[in-house]
């Protein structure tokens, strides 16, 4: 890997998008790497590194010249990579929290199961058509966040946005009913 010079990382930082271009050529292949080795999924540890890319671009006028800039990203990717971890291991365990509770239901809940399920539908049905429709796919269609996104031709954050808002909203007004 030949060596960046200081210049092109400080020209960047300023906002130079081809000295931007030349750090991100640069980086890319270790931080996909480094990605990889934590994430175990190649579609995923892509996206935080072009994830981690566009937010130290947003953030350039943050970031401190004088300070090893490889530490920097690197340390921001990881943070991001365990960040989304938590969340994945977290969303895990809350289906994992939904099937337990499913397995124990019996004939007697099965009225209050369907007064949950037609609170939950109305709820859906509340939602805005495109939060709805971002809903449906990932959850009814299985769909990716980057599937949904290319489909939809909306950006993939715009797409984990949508999916945290409706499940925060379905989950307020299930609860609220109850």
């Amino acid at each position: 890997m030949a060596c960046l010079t200081e210049t092109v990382i400080y020209q960047a930082i300023q906002g130079d998008r081809a000295a931007f271009a030349k750090v991100y050529q640069h980086y890319r292949t270790p931080a996909l790497k480094f990605s990889l080795s934590l994430l175990k999924d190649k579609e995923e540890a892509e996206n935080m590194v072009h994830d981690v890319f566009i937010k130290i671009w947003e953030k350039r006028a943050l970031i401190n010249p004088e300070l090893n800039f490889s530490s920097y990203l690197f340390t921001c990717l990881r943070n991001m990579i365990f960040d989304y971890m938590k969340q994945m291991e977290k969303s895990q365990l809350l289906r994992q929290r939904y099937m337990e509770r499913m397995e124990r239901a019996t004939e007697d809940d099965q009225d209050e199961l369907e007064t949950r399920y037609i609170t939950l539908h109305k709820a859906i049905n509340a939602l805005s058509e495109k939060r709805k429709l971002i809903l449906l796919l990932n959850v009814e269609g299985g769909k990716s966040y980057q599937e949904i996104a290319e489909s939809l031709r909306i950006s993939k954050n715009t797409v984990k946005n949508q999916l945290v808002k409706a499940k925060q909203l379905l989950r307020d007004r299930v609860d609220i009913a109850n």
